[in-house]
């Protein structure tokens, strides 16, 4: 039923999807206090007390979840379509060329389900990506999840075989691709600040750019108005990754605070960024 629902809706335009995720937003707003609680705290540790921002992140939430069977559903070569403009692609030219694997970081930024399925739909046939995923609480939507699956994009697991995954991936010269602000599982990551506040951080992008040499590199699509498409937007992260863990999760945590501020309407307000895994210590004190 659930992929019959997806199928269906994949066949809609993105301005009608686009329009009745606002409504979604919302809804969801106004029904969950679990959704109110940390959206506005996240706001409010960001810095950002505007309403009109407010406002605009909850209808962009609520895009995030209607704009997925798009992006899930619909053939590689119409999902590569929406995007009408890209900024930066000149990167990953460039590590192709000089032979260089590529780690791309995708926040919960704008499409963030989008970047992964671009580059499989342009890179070489000889330069797929694997993804990091995790399964999510909604046994329904795993299969789903699972068939995007494509000739040039493979899924890994958040596990320990998916990590093994990736490496491999790079090992061949191939891309890999995660969500660095994602809480990791604990021993999987460090305390380090993240808008001012200590957020579980993951280790697992310096380690991958260590064993591998891999060029690192920040990717988002931000969602063009109007549900006109996406600007896919690629950026090389910042200077080299501390060899020290910490120091890393929090050069990490930085660089993402900078991607968010240039498009923060868009960001995933609602994900409790700073709750600890089971099993981790409390968060040092300042």
């Amino acid at each position: 039923m659930l992929k019959a629902l997806f199928e269906l809706a994949s066949r809609l335009p993105l301005p009608l999807l686009h329009g009745a995720g606002i409504v979604l937003g919302w809804c969801a707003y106004a029904c969950s206090w679990r959704f109110r609680r940390a959206l506005n705290a996240n706001l409010a540790q960001a810095g950002y007390t505007s309403g009109r921002l407010k406002r605009m992140a909850i209808g962009e939430i609520g895009k995030s979840f209607m704009e997925l069977p798009v992006v899930w559903m619909r053939p590689l070569r119409l999902v590569a379509d929406l995007v009408r403009e890209t900024n930066g692609w000149e990167h990953i030219t460039r590590a192709h060329e000089t032979g260089r694997p590529i780690v791309f970081l995708t926040p919960h930024m704008g499409c963030f389900e989008i970047t992964a399925q671009v580059y499989a739909f342009r890179a070489p046939i000889t330069k797929p990506i694997t993804v990091l995923y995790r399964r999510p609480r909604k046994a329904s939507l795993t299969p789903l999840i699972e068939e995007r699956q494509r000739q040039k994009l493979k899924l890994a697991p958040a596990d320990l075989s998916g990590v093994r995954a990736l490496m491999r991936a790079l090992k061949r010269g191939e891309a890999a691709g995660l969500l660095p602000d994602q809480t990791p599982r604990f021993g999987e990551g460090v305390w380090a600040p993240f808008f001012g506040k200590p957020a579980f951080t993951m280790t697992l992008p310096g380690r991958l750019v260590r064993s591998s040499g891999a060029q690192l590199l920040l990717a988002h699509a931000e969602r063009l108005p109007w549900g006109r498409g996406y600007r896919l937007v690629v950026q090389p992260f910042d200077g080299t990754m501390s060899e020290d863990l910490d120091t890393a999760a929090a050069q990490l945590n930085a660089a993402l605070e900078t991607l968010i501020r240039e498009c923060p309407a868009q960001y995933l307000w609602n994900y409790e960024r700073y709750r600890a895994p089971p099993g981790t210590e409390a968060p040092p004190q300042p």
